[in-house]
């Protein structure tokens, strides 16, 4: 049970993926080409902290043609802070 929640926490505790989030959050979906100059990593470290975050459930990938396109998945987002984990914590 608890495992689920110490993956999400461990993707989100790092200040590269909280700055990847951020870019998601006020970009929208974008592809990894897009993001590197945002934020300021080779394309491969990238790709590797999206990894993490996607293996988190934490953002999501749409393919479109030969491009992934990464998003937030605001709805893992919004259940780091739930009532469900607030009830497990009591």
């Amino acid at each position: 049970m608890f495992e689920r929640f110490e993956t999400k926490y461990k993707a989100v505790a790092d200040k590269k993926r909280l700055h990847i989030m951020n870019i998601l959050c006020q970009h929208g979906a974008m592809c990894v080409c897009d993001m590197v100059p945002l934020i300021g990593m080779p394309q491969s470290k990238l790709s590797y902290h999206l990894k993490i975050l996607w293996d988190a459930e934490i953002i999501v990938k749409e393919t479109r043609g030969t491009w992934s396109y990464y998003s937030l998945n605001q709805k893992e987002v919004d259940n780091l802070l739930s009532e469900e984990l607030c009830y497990i914590c009591r």
